[in-house]
């Protein structure tokens, strides 16, 4: 806990405000280091205040100014991550130089998040959507594409002998996975509006924690923090339409942990500063937790490198905010249709009227409407094709029996991608000496299969009982008097 001393030390000298006889930093058996309460803590307390200009961030460092703001826009740099990346490895090349050299020293340099697993352990996730999740090959690309030459261009900023210390590949994914688990997107300090107290939102390129608007008319602008990876065109021209918002790394409120449905406490932002405030009384000796967003395991284990295991009303243990993603092309196969020229017309049609390539499947169990609708729209005859096109309109997502039999088709597709079965993850689960990835990998399956074949078996009941209904109705009613057997009664 050396280093946060130094950064508690840092951040009160350099005009932070941390109630420390309310709140306290130790480190927990399951979930590492966190914020305790020392004493009891009433709702609406303010935990800690942290000034605008204690945030790292490409607003704050100054790299941008050395570099050149044309310059810096030029190369895109203000796109993505990659320019906050860049601002973290300068500011920590600068060593005691840089105004954030404490709070720097203070975050990890070690992930156990999939970005920095072996191919084999990445094998364990086979069937979840983690590992095309990673963009691990963007990241590298734009890396090797707009940092580096920017590094190489400016010897006077980044003296050659520092680029294999300071610069590397290794680095940079340390950052951007610190970005990934830790960044707020907080809204510039605009003097012209008044509002204050918004929820400052972890920024939707794929962060942690929540940041709310001022605790008087807060609107909740929380996303989680964005992909380390890269961004194609339309993505480019959807961050520079967000300029009004920036991702910035917060001192001390990103050292809360975080655990579905178990949030007390959320980050606001005011003109002048970031205060966290607790959001119901917690009792001494309790985290203090601030929230992801209650996320599904998959993206816990891809953005954090942890799993949350709660009890679940069946009595399992399990994070009641897992879901299974399924790819729309999972509907093709499922309907045993080509991939031709028809088909891609209409996976394109639906996609331009605001459909999307992956439904979700949540742990109610109900059928996803986006997947009723889709099916539909792919069974259409071409007349009913052409006439939906004309209207401008997607089939309505009717749920009949012929529909039923293709969604219960693709959930079998999609669990037949993992490969293992549930059974089988549940045994290994019962092994103590399981390696931590394999553990959460196999944590990961397990949930997502358990969606999958209870939605599956309740498909297969509904079906059952539909079949019964059926023959009873055509069984003839009792004392009815019809054919050979009204002749037989009389006689």
């Amino acid at each position: 806990m050396d280093a946060v001393s130094g950064l508690l030390d840092w951040f009160q000298a350099s005009g932070g405000f941390l109630d420390k006889s309310h709140v306290g930093f130790t480190v927990f058996p399951d979930c590492g280091r966190g914020a305790v309460a020392l004493q009891d803590i009433p709702e609406g307390h303010i935990l800690f205040k942290i000034p605008r200009d204690l945030l790292l961030s490409t607003e704050t460092s100054a790299l941008p100014g050395h570099v050149g703001l044309a310059r810096w826009r030029e190369e895109k740099m203000h796109v993505g991550w990659v320019g906050l990346i860049l601002c973290m490895m300068w500011e920590t090349a600068q060593g005691p130089r840089s105004k954030w050299s404490k709070y720097l020293e203070s975050l990890p340099a070690t992930f156990d998040t999939p970005m920095f697993w072996s191919a084999l352990e990445l094998e364990e996730l086979k069937g979840t959507s983690v590992v095309e999740k990673l963009g691990k090959a963007d990241a590298e690309r734009e890396f090797r594409e707009k940092l580096l030459p920017m590094v190489q261009s400016h010897p006077d900023l980044f003296p050659p002998d520092t680029i294999p210390v300071h610069y590397t590949l290794e680095i940079y994914h340390v950052m951007g996975s610190r970005i990934l688990s830790r960044s707020f997107d907080v809204e510039k300090d605009d003097p012209e509006d008044e509002t204050e107290g918004e929820e400052a939102g972890n920024t939707s390129l794929g962060s942690a924690m929540d940041v709310d608007a001022p605790q008087e008319d807060a609107e909740s602008i929380h996303s989680g923090a964005s992909e380390h990876a890269g961004q194609d065109e339309d993505a480019e021209e959807e961050a520079e339409e967000e300029e009004s918002s920036g991702v910035s790394m917060v001192p001390l409120a990103d050292m809360l942990n975080a655990r579905y449905g178990s949030e007390n406490a959320k980050l606001y932002y005011e003109k002048d500063d970031l205060r966290m405030v607790s959001t119901k009384s917690i009792k001494a000796g309790e985290q203090i937790w601030n929230t992801y967003g209650d996320l599904p395991n998959a993206e816990l284990l891809r953005r954090y490198g942890h799993v949350d295991m709660l009890a679940l009303p069946n009595g399992d243990l399990g994070n009641p905010g897992d879901v299974v993603e399924i790819p729309a092309d999972l509907a093709v196969a499922a309907l045993h249709m080509a991939d031709s020229p028809i088909t891609r017309e209409r996976i394109d049609w639906w996609l331009e009227q605001g459909g999307d390539d992956v439904v979700v499947l949540e742990s109610d169990l109900e059928v996803p409407l986006a997947l009723v609708a889709l099916i539909r729209l792919l069974r259409l005859t071409t007349d009913e094709w052409e006439k939906a096109v004309a209207k401008d309109k997607v089939p309505k997502p009717k749920l009949d029996d012929t529909v039923l039999t293709v969604v219960r088709a693709v959930l079998e597709h999609r669990l037949k991608e993992y490969p293992s079965s549930l059974d089988d993850d549940v045994v290994l689960l019962r092994d103590e000496s399981l390696p931590l990835n394999k553990r959460q990998a196999v944590i990961v399956r397990v949930g997502e299969k358990r969606i999958l074949t209870s939605a599956i078996q309740k498909i297969a009941a509904q079906q059952s009982d539909a079949q019964s209904s059926r023959k009873r109705k055509m069984q003839p009613q009792e004392g009815a008097e019809t054919g050979r057997t009204s002749k037989t009664r009389r006689r």
